[in-house]
């Protein structure tokens, strides 16, 4: 198993993307500890647990530096050691840019930008040769953006830019640090911008997301996890400062006609 016996963090681990991880993580052998503030935190590790896996759940704000340490800590004294960690957690409010308050805008650079910045710091000390960081950015942001995505599009291209950054510096002690860009992918994120769209039929929103994707469908969170387990494991053991689209093919075409 590709990640038998390493100990990861994944932040936002509690549901979508980050469940997807923690569930391909763990089926490759890893012991992991999810971060999380999600209610549903208790309820996914019980899950989790029952299948038989090595989990643990910390409720950690990813905006506090002092919980995150005290949890860091946990995790340390548990296994003496941290070989990935998963920056997953974020968040998405759309709004037109003139209606942006600065209390929505800050939402999104506390948590997207400065929560994987306060992980990343906070982790690192504990990181030996051979460890492993994956951003989650996104194809919104560094590649494409629709109306009402500015603060989320900006946080997203930040962490780019971000993981570039960490990955010259830290090369040296044998650290790598890359990039998920995931496009459309079924998590509860989507859900509730199909739920908030003008739309009375949510489920046609998601429909009609997929009919503008080539392979006419949203991504799973397990596909997401496949390529972070990947990123994350001794395969990759060549590769830093990258970003990885996975989009289904969503950013491929040229224009938006649908055939002659």
């Amino acid at each position: 198993m590709k990640l038998k016996d390493k100990v990861a963090i994944i932040t936002g681990g509690a549901m979508g993307n980050g469940l997807g991880i923690a569930k391909v993580f763990l089926k490759y052998g890893a012991k992991v500890s999810i971060f999380d503030y999600s209610n549903k935190l208790e309820e996914t590790v019980n899950n989790l647990r029952e299948e038989g896996y090595e989990v643990d759940g910390y409720l950690v704000d990813i905006r506090d530096k002092e919980k995150i340490k005290q949890s860091i800590e946990k995790v340390i004294e548990k296994y003496n050691k941290i070989d990935i960690l998963i920056n997953n957690a974020g968040v998405a409010k759309l709004t037109p840019f003139e209606e942006t308050t600065d209390e929505i805008r800050d939402f999104h650079f506390d948590i997207n930008i400065k929560g994987t910045w306060n992980m990343s710091q906070e982790v690192l000390p504990h990181m030996k040769d051979n460890g492993s960081i994956v951003n989650l950015s996104s194809v919104t942001g560094p590649m494409v953006a629709d109306t009402g995505e500015v603060a989320y599009a900006t946080t997203k291209a930040a962490i780019l830019g971000f993981t570039k950054g960490l990955a010259a510096e830290v090369v040296k002690k044998g650290i790598r640090v890359n990039a998920i860009l995931p496009g459309y992918i079924m998590t509860p994120m989507v859900e509730g911008i199909a739920n908030d769209s003008d739309s009375n039929n949510p489920e046609n929103v998601v429909k009609g997301i997929a009919n503008g994707i080539p392979m006419g469908r949203l991504g799973t969170i397990e596909e997401l996890g496949e390529l972070a387990a990947f990123l994350a494991s001794d395969e990759a053991s060549y590769i830093t400062g990258q970003g990885f689209v996975i989009d289904g093919g969503s950013t491929l075409p040229e224009t938006m006609s649908v055939g002659v």
